[in-house]
């Protein structure tokens, strides 16, 4: 079972902690092997998407290819096939849950030191970026209780930490991102003030600049979602704007609430206007978490690969597993039996993703459904990945601009498949199922599908090809 006590990761602001905490107490209850709490019941709801291929949006960048931990501790495995049929391209570590109590605090700061740098050297090697979490190398990992920097105003442990950290990372000649410390609006992460954090950040950031002067610093990587009514978030940019202590990347977690309330691209676009009301303006934005368990499943996925689509986000996989299996099987995209590694139907997802080629279309989405397209002039293909919050029903893909795609339709028809991504109830899955195979009539460069969608744990794809395609 994977505990959220005893896990990576565990979410909560305000009220939703409150909550959290009552479940995560029920939670250890539940006798290892159960299955988690389910997801609430899929509502019905016939719904559309709009998909114009016309729309040239730019090259596919698989902004929702990474993932959090997933790598073995020496950085051996999962075997290469796995990372590179999905386009990785994020991986976000420092050593968590390790040598438990372990870290900088427990003494025991190298073991966790040796697996964040071989990861890194894997996650480069695959052709990834690599988000080193020092909070994790100074053990405050939730499996702890440790100190916190600058715990009664004594700053010489962290310094002495950082000049550690600093100094490893010079010698072995690496680059990770900085990410400066993970939820530090939660009480697992940051046991401390908001004020207390502040100074810990720019002291951080400081010595990143001063020491580390080509290093990207990401943050704050909160629980919560950024807004305007959160006042963690307002307090932390009205003082890195008057500090001069603005992170390259604006990072947050789309974990922690209602499902209903999780959306990259508006929190993207929330977080964007709080900046420029504070004179700020910045180029990259970062969910470095995103899904809660029973949000990993294809359907789920989908959606939110294609609202990290939609708001031009890079997004990294939650990963709810503990101890040794946290750093294993790709955030839960696998399975392995005595190190026989076996994808998953959100393996199978990503991997279709992964293979959607050309250029990106515009999709527009529906109440509940959502998707990303991509159309291929040089094969004469296009591609629709459909997912779902959380609801079945009867839903409907308007294709429009269809001729926009090289070749696509002959004759007034085009050819549509159409595959089911199966969840499987989380077990072994092979490759995607077929559901149709047919020809449609365009009548205005449109045409349109229809899929009885009866689990919304399922993804479906649509692949448009020439009538006349083997």
């Amino acid at each position: 079972m994977r505990n959220p006590r005893t896990s990576h990761r565990k979410r909560g602001l305000g009220s939703l902690a409150a909550a959290l905490a009552a479940a995560t107490a029920a939670l250890l209850l539940i006798p290892a092997g159960s299955a988690q709490p389910a997801q609430p019941p899929a509502q019905t709801l016939d719904d559309s998407v709009s998909v114009d291929f016309s729309a040239d949006l730019g090259a596919p960048k698989h902004h929702a290819s990474g993932i959090l931990y997933g790598i073995t501790e020496d950085g051996s495995n999962p075997p290469d096939e796995f990372f590179t049929g999905i386009d990785f391209r994020f991986e976000r570590a420092g050593g968590a849950q390790l040598g438990s109590p372990g870290g900088w605090v427990a003494g025991d700061y190298e073991r966790r030191w040796n697996s964040t740098l071989a990861q890194y050297q894997r996650t480069v090697d695959l052709g990834g970026t690599f988000q080193m979490l020092p909070h994790d190398l100074w053990g405050a990992d939730g499996t702890t209780s440790p100190r916190f920097p600058g715990d009664n105003g004594d700053w010489s442990d962290y310094d002495a930490f950082l000049d550690q950290l600093i100094s490893d990372i010079k010698a072995a000649g690496i680059n990770p991102q900085w990410d400066i410390w993970n939820e530090p609006d939660i009480t697992q992460f940051w046991d401390r003030s908001q004020e207390q954090y502040l100074e810990m950040w720019d002291r951080t950031y400081a010595r990143i600049r001063e020491e580390l002067p080509d290093t990207v610093i990401v943050g704050p990587s909160t629980a919560g979602e950024p807004d305007p009514g959160n006042g963690w978030w307002t307090t932390f940019l009205d003082h890195v704007a008057e500090a001069g202590t603005v992170p390259d990347i604006i990072s947050w977690h789309e974990i922690g609430g209602s499902p209903n309330n999780q959306d990259p691209a508006a929190s993207k676009a929330s977080v964007q206007q709080m900046l420029a009301d504070r004179g700020l303006t910045v180029e990259d934005y970062s969910v470095n978490e995103y899904a809660w368990p029973e949000q990993q499943n294809p359907g789920n996925s989908g959606w939110f690969i294609a609202r990290l689509e939609h708001g031009n986000v890079d997004g990294l996989r939650a990963n709810w597993a503990s101890g040794n299996a946290l750093h294993d099987n790709m955030a839960s995209l696998l399975t392995n039996d005595g190190g026989t590694y076996q994808p998953l139907g959100d393996w199978q997802l990503y991997k279709f993703y992964a293979e959607m080629t050309g250029t990106r279309a515009e999709v527009t989405p529906g109440a509940d459904l959502d998707g990303y397209a991509t159309g291929d002039d040089e094969a004469s293909r296009a591609a629709v990945l459909l997912g779902t919050k959380g609801s079945t029903g009867t839903m409907t893909v308007d294709l429009t601009g269809l001729d926009a795609v090289t070749g696509l339709v002959q004759n007034g028809t085009v050819r549509a498949v159409v595959e089911r991504v199966p969840w499987n109830n989380g077990g072994v899955v092979t490759g995607l199922e077929p559901v149709a195979d047919e020809e449609l009539t365009v009548d205005g460069n449109s045409a349109t599908v229809t899929i009885p969608w009866t689990d919304f744990h399922d993804a479906y794809t649509i692949t448009l090809l020439p009538p006349d395609a083997p």
